[in-house]
């Protein structure tokens, strides 16, 4: 994957895509897929939207209306392609690349995916034509805010990159109903609201309730076993990732939080109102809101909810995918998990999703019956970190006592991984009781705590820091001593933009040029190369 990324950083980032030969090659077939190829299409597409999926005329129309009749049009484009990209990964059976993130900075998808489908101008040109201010319909659109900075926007960028490339990649996450918070601007002063951002609807996404997955709470461990556990419904909503200029569209699923029993009608019928939906309540308060920048780390069962129940349904999800070898397959057919390091790379942004790794290891011996040696093996193989902070105070470090008692067979998981860990420290130093502190998982100085980033570099086979300054220090400073054990792991990303999307929107004049530059040089390129091969084979 780090490979993958890199070149979508020197592909992706200068502007314009190159279309050599070999790109075309890699592009998915849309033989007998409708295309909107002119500007009466799109009218006509905008017009039937209007009023067959909005119900509305232009006389009552709002500009509300017009977006959304504007975003089906759109969306329209996406999914035939996104039909086939899916069946295309079904068919070729490709590494596949799991990209799991708390956050999302996604921002506005209409704007986007008209540029990555290269239908901006027809729908310039079609709104213009029907009187329409395209600026004005483009605010309409909420921000989907599901993230606080930098993490959530590598993560939107990364996405739109491998689509671009053709890889096979998804995108992980939780569907929160509140983003980040919505400043105005009162009397001088910033005030924050809440961003409320699904409350007119999201016509990019696509509910799967047909793929709901149950998560595990609470419970006990009897010999090994995790029984009496509280279930809550984890449900999929698809939303689709165009790469730009090609017939790729990935996705990214992100989980929705539903009670496994929405009503209790017994309580309703006492006269208990309160309590005949309490529980509904409670279960999908894990969805509810995006949790403010953790700068400073301060734990909150609500959040290690969030986080568990994000890589759980996601982890469930992955194994199902591996097992099918075709498309539409509900069956498992491949039974062997040998090559699960070979059919997918999962990358934790952060430590948000590393309960993946208690959690893989939790589904391959408890559930897959894998031995011990051969699930951490595969595990180590599978899972990639990177690493977005040098402050000791922001790394994640849970309370052992809240582990207990929300997910007591993955305590028992980490326990059985540090114990191994620390004999594999011990017999590198021996007697060096110090460094076996500073290195465990479990830090036992005040409160029990079990150390997240120390999980995630024991637990993975990749560590990275997002630019070259950051990573080093991490080697010499932050993770010294798991350097110094794992020299190997450690390596660079510098954290990239998308620089084709601001370039062709803040500047679109300048956008042209440089497009029209690096294809005159791309074409000069292959006729020198014509005229010498010609050459060369005439004498």
């Amino acid at each position: 994957m780090a490979q993958a990324l890199e070149t979508a950083d020197r592909q992706v980032g200068s502007g314009l895509l190159v279309r050599s030969d070999s790109f075309k090659r890699k592009q998915i077939s849309m033989r007998n897929i409708p295309v909107l190829e002119s500007v009466a299409a799109v009218t006509k597409n905008f017009n039937r939207h209007l009023h067959y999926t909005l119900v509305k005329d232009r006389n009552v129309a709002t500009a509300r209306d017009y977006y959304f009749a504007l975003a089906h049009t759109v969306r329209d484009q996406l999914v035939g392609k996104w039909i086939r990209t899916q069946q295309s990964y079904y068919e070729r059976d490709p590494k596949r690349i799991y990209y799991l993130s708390l956050e999302y900075y996604l921002g506005r998808s209409l704007t986007n995916t008209m540029i990555n489908l290269e239908m901006d101008t027809a729908c310039d040109e079609s709104m213009y034509q029907l009187g329409l201010d395209m600026e004005e319909l483009q605010e309409v659109e909420v921000d989907a805010g599901l993230g606080n900075g930098g993490l959530g926007r590598l993560a939107a960028c990364f996405l739109d990159s491998m689509a671009t490339l053709g890889l096979a990649a998804y995108g992980y996450g939780l569907r929160y109903e509140y983003g980040i918070f919505t400043q105005k601007i009162e009397n001088g002063w910033q005030v924050e609201y809440p961003d409320e951002w699904l409350r007119f609807g999201n016509p990019w996404e696509k509910p799967r309730p047909e793929y709901t997955i149950p998560i595990n709470f609470y419970g006990r461990v009897v010999d090994g076993e995790w029984k009496d556990t509280h279930i809550v419904l984890a449900m999929p909503y698809d939303t689709p990732i165009p790469g730009y200029g090609n017939d790729t569209v990935n996705t990214l699923r992100l989980w929705s939080a539903k009670a496994s029993r929405t009503f209790e009608l017994g309580d309703f019928n006492q006269g208990d109102y309160i309590g005949a939906v309490l529980g509904r309540n409670q279960a999908e308060n894990i969805s509810r809101v995006l949790y403010p920048n953790d700068n400073f780390f301060e734990g909150k069962e609500l959040r290690l909810k969030q986080e568990y129940f994000m890589v759980s349904a996601t982890l469930q999800d992955i194994v199902r995918r591996y097992k099918a070898s075709k498309f539409g397959s509900r069956h498992a057919v491949r039974e062997s998990f040998e090559q699960f390091p070979e059919k997918a790379a999962i990358q934790l942004n952060d430590t948000h999703p590393s309960l993946a790794i208690p959690e893989l290891m939790r589904i391959f011996t408890d559930l897959e019956k894998l031995a011990w040696e051969d699930a951490w093996k595969i595990c180590q193989a599978t899972f990639g970190y990177t690493n977005h902070t040098v402050l000791p105070e922001a790394l994640e470090r849970w309370p052992v006592h809240m582990l207990q008692n929300l997910l007591p067979r993955h305590l028992e998981i980490i326990y059985k991984i540090n114990h191994l860990f620390l004999q594999e420290v011990s017999a590198k130093w021996p007697g060096d009781f110090d460094r076996m502190r500073r290195m465990s998982l479990v830090e036992e100085e005040g409160e029990k705590r079990i150390n997240m980033a120390h999980l995630s570099i024991v637990g993975s086979h990749a560590v990275n820091g997002v630019a070259r300054l950051h990573s080093e220090i991490l080697k010499a400073r932050v993770f010294k001593d798991f350097y110094e054990m794992y020299p190997e792991k450690f390596q660079n990303k510098t954290n990239g933009i998308t620089p084709r999307r601001w370039l062709k929107l803040c500047n679109p004049g300048l956008s042209d040029i440089v497009s029209d530059v690096r294809r005159r040089s791309e074409t000069t390129k292959r006729v020198k190369h014509t005229i010498v091969s010609f050459c060369r084979e005439s004498g």
